[in-house]
C-alpha cells in the first residue's frame, strides 16, 4: 500500500493493489491534521500498527507499541 498526504496534511490517500485493480483510499480530517513521519529518504516503510496510527492523526514518534500479554493456564 502507498500512503500519500497533501500540503495541508488534512487529506490522506491510499493506494493498494488487491490482485485485481487498484484501490483507493480516501480519509479527510475536519478540524486537526495529520502527524506525517520524518523521512530520511523518498519513501519511509510502515506496519499496519504504524499505519492505523497515522489514520488514526497519532504521532508516530510519540506512540509506542503496548508489551505483549502473557497468558497464563489455570
Amino acid at each position: 500500500m502507498f500512503v500519500f498526504c497533501n500540503h495541508r496534511r488534512d487529506r490522506i490517500k491510499g493506494l493498494y493493489w488487491d490482485g485485481n485493480g487498484f484501490v483507493l483510499f480516501y480519509k479527510r480530517i475536519e478540524r486537526a491534521r495529520f502527524v506525517w513521519p520524518k523521512m530520511d529518504g523518498d519513501c519511509l516503510a510502515l506496519g499496519v500498527r504504524e499505519l492505523s496510527w497515522l489514520l488514526e492523526g497519532q504521532s508516530l514518534r510519540t506512540l509506542r507499541p503496548r508489551p505483549a500479554l502473557a497468558v497464563v493456564a489455570v
